[in-house]
């Protein structure tokens, strides 16, 4: 399933490379928050230092520069993208590009400057960066606080597109699958541009081309049957 751009795409390839040198891209058995058995995991809480977060922001700010969104300001959702909208705004900086930058709290203030956002004025076009996108519920809250603002929500940028079916919740309290991604609501229904370093077609296309015999090979064959079970297909937005 994986498409020729997915696999041309030299940033992409490094991006996986660098995410398995840092130990945040694992392969085995893990449990997502829909319930399914993944055979990857990617936890982007492991860019765990000045070094590792620094390489990650220049991962964002070449995507970011490459993609031609146009953005005012950064903004980074409580908790994840708060280092993340940061270090790609110093990155943005140091290429020339300075930004603006906010972020908010979980919880208001009720003391000194009040509120729970911080930072730059929430104004213009907004750029939302976090790190996954499963549910797109990180995301509508980051819209939800902009739009009360006054600014315009633009565009996300994450790190990895899983791209797999999205669930919802049912009356019952139950959930279910539905035949979109989290990316693709939030560009189709909310109407936001999505720009990722990587996807899931990336990351089969590294186990293809840079597996070989090794043991990285033993995991393709889960990733393309997870792919193949819980997968969407839509033309991904590097």
């Amino acid at each position: 399933m994986t498409s020729s751009a997915a696999t041309n795409d030299t940033l992409a390839q490094e991006f996986v490379q660098f995410s398995l040198d840092c130990g945040v891209l694992k392969f085995g058995e893990f449990k997502t928050k829909a319930g399914r058995m993944s055979p990857y995991f990617f936890n982007a809480g492991l860019f765990d230092d000045g070094a590792k977060l620094g390489r990650l922001a220049s991962f964002y700010a070449q995507r970011l520069v490459g993609s031609g969104i146009a953005f005012d300001m950064i903004f980074g959702p409580a908790y994840k993208g708060i280092p993340l909208g940061a270090a790609v705004s110093i990155e943005l900086a140091r290429l020339g590009r300075n930004v603006p930058f906010a972020y908010n709290r979980k919880e208001a203030k009720d003391h000194g400057e009040g509120g729970s956002l911080v930072g730059a004025p929430l104004q213009g076009n907004v750029l939302i960066i976090d790190d996954v996108m499963s549910a797109g519920t990180a995301a509508r809250e980051s819209i939800a606080l902009i739009k009360a603002a006054g600014a315009t929500p633009r565009a996300v940028a994450i790190a990895l597109d899983r791209q797999e079916m999205a669930t919802e919740v049912k009356a019952d309290g139950t959930t279910q699958d539905v035949p979109y991604s989290a990316v693709q609501y939030v560009r189709e229904q909310v109407g936001l541009q999505v720009c990722a370093i990587a996807t899931l077609d990336d990351l089969l296309a590294y186990l293809e081309n840079q597996g070989g015999l090794g043991e990285l090979a033993t995991h393709l064959p889960n990733v393309q049957a997870y792919r193949a079970r819980y997968g969407v297909q839509y033309q991904a937005n590097h």
